[in-house]
């Protein structure tokens, strides 16, 4: 059976596929709760590379690993990956006039429900979509209006 979750960030592709296949921003964003998170991450980005990502809940009580091979890379457009369970997955970029439309479809599994898995994938969805859209704010908000970042501009105006 496959699942489908999806979203849109208010972002720019560049940035959202970044976020997206990059190790240190998949740690920031790739959790269901707040009382998960992902300890550590790897990608290999490229046809027959692999990717990895560790997740623990807080209290140390559990954790899993999250592990496979991509298959299909088309940047900016799609993710192709075969699960270390032999499960496949999907992501799609699409541009849009809202931002960028992310399209995850992949197969579930026997132990959870239907629900449970697309609520999971879901919630980790909308963290990568906070995540990102909270970098977009920050980067605007730097070239709109540097002076009002402390430290960015100390040099002292020269008088006339």
């Amino acid at each position: 059976m496959k699942i489908i979750v999806e979203t849109t960030v208010a972002a720019p592709i560049d940035n959202v596929w970044l976020a997206y296949t990059s190790p240190d921003d998949i740690k920031q964003w790739n959790a269901a709760s707040d009382d998960w998170h992902t300890t550590s991450a790897t990608v290999d980005l490229r046809e027959g590379g692999a990717f990895s990502s560790r997740m623990e809940a807080k209290d140390g009580s559990m954790g899993f690993d999250f592990s496979g091979t991509y298959t299909r890379i088309v940047p900016n457009k799609r993710i192709d990956y075969q699960m270390s369970d032999d499960r496949a997955a999907s992501v799609e970029f699409a541009e849009t006039p809202n931002g960028v439309r992310i399209r995850v479809t992949f197969d579930g599994e026997p132990t959870h429900s239907v629900e449970q898995q697309r609520d999971g994938w879901q919630a980790i969805l909308d963290n990568f979509k906070h995540h990102v859209e909270a970098l977009a704010r920050a980067t605007s908000d730097l070239t709109e209006s540097p002076k009002a970042i402390p430290g960015l501009n100390n040099a002292p105006e020269q008088k006339q």
